[in-house]
């Protein structure tokens, strides 16, 4: 395992089972209209933890998949809120979009 990589495995599955629930329902418009309409009311009706709604809420992407998410699903509310996947690179390295971006144009991080 890389150091500072999340690991989706069962358990974590299980944990973040409402969660992914909740953002892979983003993929229907309707839900997407419900969802922006009353987010904490639509979090409510997924059964989240209170942990998990409060990430949501406050769109701790990086939470999210402390506490279970998988980034395929995370992404779904991500795109709800124009949020590409570079700047999530960017949010879980700790660097900016652009030096995310110019991390990846120069070949991405090296392990060795």
């Amino acid at each position: 395992m890389v150091p500072g990589t999340y690991v989706f495995d069962v358990v974590q599955s299980a944990r973040g089972y409402a969660l992914n629930r909740l953002c892979g329902s983003l993929k229907d418009p309707a839900n997407r209209e419900i969802f922006t309409a009353d987010e904490a009311a639509y979090c409510e009706a997924y059964g989240l933890t209170a942990e998990q709604r409060d990430a949501i809420l406050q769109r701790d992407w990086t939470r999210m998949l402390d506490l279970g998410g998988s980034i395929f699903y995370v992404f779904k509310l991500a795109v709800l809120d124009k949020v590409s996947m570079q700047d999530l690179g960017g949010i879980f390295t700790g660097m900016t979009t652009e030096e995310f971006v110019a991390s990846l144009n120069a070949g991405g991080r090296h392990f060795g």
